[in-house]
C-alpha cells in the first residue's frame, strides 16, 4: 500500500497482559478507535511502542496482526531503532516481509555518530528495501542532528521521502519547506509543537496522546487544514496539559494511564519501566481527570 506522509499518524503504544505477554484483544480496541477516528496510518515500534524491550518475534506478530487488522485501510508503518547498519537493513527487511508499507527510522543506537556516519547508515538502509522511509529527527532524545545539507545527500534516495520533525525548534518546518518544496514531507513529531507546525506548513502529525484521544487529535488536524484556526485553537487549547504528558521520560505510563481512562488501553507497561504511584500519580491522574471532566463533543470535525 502506497504511504502518503500527510494527516494523523499514531505512534501506538505496545499492549500488554498482566503476566508480560502481548494483549492483542486490547491492542485491537485501541487500533479500531484510531481508525474509527479517521487517522492515516498506524507506526508501531517507537518509544510509544516500548520497542526496546519488545522480542523480535514479538515485534513481528505486531506488524502482522496489525497488517490483518488494518487491510488497505492506512498504511502500517513500522519504527526502527538499531544500533547497526547491518542491523537496520535486516529490520527493514523483516518488516517488509511482514507485510509493512513504510519505515520510520531513527539514526544510529547507543554509538555517536558523526554526520557521514549518519548520511550512509540511512543510506545503505535506503538502498536495501523498496518501502518508503520517513526519517526521525530528535537531535533532544537522540543526540544526533540530522541538518538540512544531511537532507540533501539523504534525499539522493527515492525512498526517503518524510521527516517526523522533533528538533523542537519551530521554525525548521520552514527552513525544510524553503529548500526542498513537496519534495521532503513533515511531520511534526512533538505534540506540544503540532498545531504551530501545522499552521507553519507540516503536511502531518506523529502523535502520542492521540493513543488516549483519538477523534480530538484528528479534528484538530482537519480543523487546521480546513483554515477553521479558531476551532481548532479551542480544543487544542483543552488539549495542552495533556498534551504535555508525551514530552516526559515516564511518557510510556502517562499516556497508557491516559488510555484507560478513555477506555482503550491498560497501565501494564514491560520492565524496566514500572505503572505510576504516590504523588507521581496523583498530579498525572489530575491532569487527565480534568481533561476528561471538560472533553469537547468533536464529532463535527471529524471528516473534510
Amino acid at each position: 500500500m502506497k504511504v502518503i506522509w500527510e494527516g494523523v499518524m499514531p505512534a501506538v503504544t505496545t499492549k500488554f497482559t498482566q503476566d508480560d505477554k502481548l494483549d492483542l484483544d486490547m491492542f485491537k480496541k485501541n487500533i479500531d478507535a484510531q481508525l474509527d477516528a479517521g487517522v492515516n496510518g498506524i507506526i508501531l515500534g517507537g518509544t510509544l511502542g516500548e520497542a526496546s524491550t519488545l522480542l523480535q518475534e514479538e515485534k513481528r506478530e505486531l506488524t502482522r496482526f496489525t497488517k490483518d487488522l488494518v487491510g488497505d485501510r492506512v498504511p502500517v508503518i513500522m519504527n526502527i531503532a538499531e544500533q547497526t547498519t547491518k542491523g537496520a537493513i535486516k529490520a527493514a527487511e523483516i518488516a517488509e516481509e511482514d507485510g509493512a508499507s513504510g519505515l520510520m527510522m531513527l539514526p544510529p543506537m547507543r554509538y555517536l555518530a558523526d554526520d557521514r556516519e549518519t548520511v550512509e547508515y540511512y543510506k545503505e538502509t535506503a538502498k536495501s528495501t523498496s518501502l518508503p522511509i520517513m526519517v526521525y529527527n530528535n537531535p533532544v532524545d537522540y543526540k544526533i542532528q540530522i541538518s538540512l545539507d544531511m537532507f540533501e545527500e539523504l534525499l539522493k534516495q527515492d525512498n526517503i521521502q518524510a521527516v517526523k520533525e522533533s528538533t523542537r525548534d519551530l521554525s525548521n518546518v520552514t527552513r525544510i519547506i524553503n529548500r526542498f518544496g513537496n519534495r521532503l514531507k513533515v511531520l511534526s513529531g512533538v505534540d506540544t509543537l503540532a498545531m504551530e507546525s501545522l499552521l507553519m506548513g507540516a503536511d502531518g502529525w506523529v502523535a502520542g496522546l492521540v493513543c488516549a484521544f483519538p477523534k480530538e487529535t484528528v479534528a484538530i488536524y482537519n480543523l487546521v487544514k480546513s483554515g477553521q484556526i479558531e476551532e481548532a485553537l479551542k480544543i487544542y487549547r483543552w488539549f495542552l496539559p495533556v498534551l504535555e504528558l508525551d514530552i516526559n521520560s515516564k511518557l510510556v505510563q502517562n499516556i497508557k494511564l491516559a488510555e484507560v481512562a478513555t477506555g482503550i488501553g491498560t497501565e501494564n507497561v514491560r520492565a524496566p519501566r514500572l505503572s505510576l504511584i504516590g504523588d507521581e500519580r496523583a498530579k498525572v491522574q489530575k491532569i487527565i481527570d480534568t481533561a476528561m471532566a471538560t472533553r469537547p463533543n468533536v464529532e463535527a470535525h471529524l471528516t473534510v
